[in-house]
């Protein structure tokens, strides 16, 4: 992260503390040059940041003052604890700042508005910037192997489609997983076949057999923060996979939805291990910024980029010009970074509350729960099969708990586990102690 990135990370996150309030003076360009071990125009350009988000306002041979904390703020009440919604409070998403981004893209491309099929990778200058981002992920690429898709379900959709130079037919997917590819699979009937993940990560005797006996077009996975199980893979676990994909000749897709919110800057994504070209990498901005955003990123190898490109051409002439020039002004000005950094850090505190709220509980109450290494803001439970989940859920409506069955998470095919997953990424921090407490009072009655 760049100095003046910093400094608007920092700011902002004493905004979402509460530490600096509406009216606040913030620190001088003195003493902020001082803390920073920076130059004046270092800090003028993250105050610039902050002013354009519509959070300071500078008053002439006085200084800057905070403006509002409205976007940064939850100001809702509500007794509803909600474990169910997967995406941000939705004052964490950055409207105003991204509104501005949303106007100058309709100025600087309004030539590109009056025809068709212009950006067949995508908007070069949004490729260029989203280079510079992946590579903070450690995924290095060349720009003409990155491509633009029209969110990452246009991308799963493409590459179930398209022919493999492995000539592979099947697609082998953890389950459980994304409930959006388990339909788009059974929808378009392609071929595929699960493999059972769970708290552990997934046999790698059965990945081999799997891979061995079948014929694998690819393996669709989600090494970080898994959806819906919360898990990660460590180091040793995505070097195996990498290795076993290289010796049956399959190919990996790796969904890494959740990058932004990884805090530990040594879990790198399984592309950075992969020197065979068998990892294609997908990212996506729905949590970040907004869910209807619909902005994919997709990374490829040689030999499959050009039917990716004739298919993605044939259904869809581009992926939206405007919301591409939009997001290329907000990573370009500096605050996606610091958006990102103030969301993550929340996130990460939500996640220790409720990992530590329930690695308290689980001991004492025979329930099956292993506290992984890297913390999301989702987890799940193995429920005794004397209770289903689905029984337990209707029972905390009651008490004014939403909770989200993970049925759709599997393959109708598939053999559902007892799984009661729990999402703190819309709850009131507050209230997720207690609402962790309300559902082991319910597990017990």
């Amino acid at each position: 992260m760049l100095k003046y990135q910093q400094i608007v990370a920092d700011i902002l996150y004493e905004i979402e503390q509460g530490t600096l309030i509406e009216g606040a003076k913030l620190p001088s360009i003195r003493e902020l040059k001082n803390r920073y071990d920076c130059s004046s125009e270092t800090v003028l350009k993250a105050l610039s940041v902050l002013k354009y988000q519509h959070l300071i306002f500078s008053i002439p041979k006085s200084g800057f003052y905070v403006l509002s904390t409205s976007n940064y703020q939850s100001t809702e009440v509500t007794n509803i604890i909600d474990f169910a919604t997967a995406t941000p409070e939705k004052t964490m998403f950055p409207y105003t700042e991204f509104q501005h981004c949303l106007n100058q893209a309709i100025e600087i491309q309004q030539g590109g508005l009056f025809s068709y099929g212009m950006t067949v990778h995508g908007l070069e200058s949004l490729i260029l910037e989203v280079k510079k981002l992946l590579e903070q992920y450690q995924v290095f690429a060349n720009k003409e192997n990155i491509v633009i898709t029209t969110g990452t379900q246009q991308a799963l959709y493409i590459l179930t489609s398209i022919p493999f130079p492995n000539e592979g037919d099947t697609i082998l997917v953890e389950q459980p997983t994304y409930h959006l590819f388990n339909r788009l699979l059974e929808t378009t009937d392609v071929k595929c076949i699960g493999i059972k993940r769970d708290a552990n990560g997934i046999n790698l005797q059965q990945l081999e057999n799997n891979f061995a006996e079948n014929r694998i077009k690819f393996f669709y996975t989600m090494p970080r923060f898994h959806n819906p199980l919360g898990t990660s893979f460590s180091k040793k676990e995505k070097l195996n996979i990498i290795a076993l994909a290289k010796k049956y000749n399959v190919y990996i897709v790796e969904d890494d939805y959740l990058a932004d919110f990884d805090l530990n800057t040594k879990a790198d994504p399984m592309f950075a291990y992969d020197v065979s070209n068998r990892v294609i990498y997908l990212k996506s901005f729905s949590k970040i910024i907004f869910p209807g955003l619909r902005v994919g990123i997709t990374v490829l190898p040689d030999p499959i980029l050009n039917n990716f490109i004739a298919l993605k051409r044939v259904i869809d002439y581009d992926t939206s010009l405007i919301t591409q020039g939009a997001l290329e002004l907000y990573l370009k000005s500096g605050m996606f970074h610091s958006h990102s950094r103030m969301l993550s850090q929340k996130s990460a505190k939500k996640s220790a509350i409720l990992h530590e709220e329930v690695q308290k509980l689980a001991g004492s109450s025979n329930i099956d729960y292993t506290r992984p290494s890297s913390l999301d803001t989702k987890l799940h439970m193995v429920i005794p099969q004397k209770l289903h989940v689905n029984t337990l859920i209707q029972r905390l409506l009651v008490e004014n708990v939403h909770l989200k069955a993970i049925d759709d998470n599997y393959l109708k095919s598939f053999h559902k586990e007892n799984v009661l997953k729990i999402d703190v990424r819309n709850t009131n921090q507050a209230l997720i102690p207690l609402g962790v407490q309300k559902i082991f009072k319910a597990m017990i009655l």
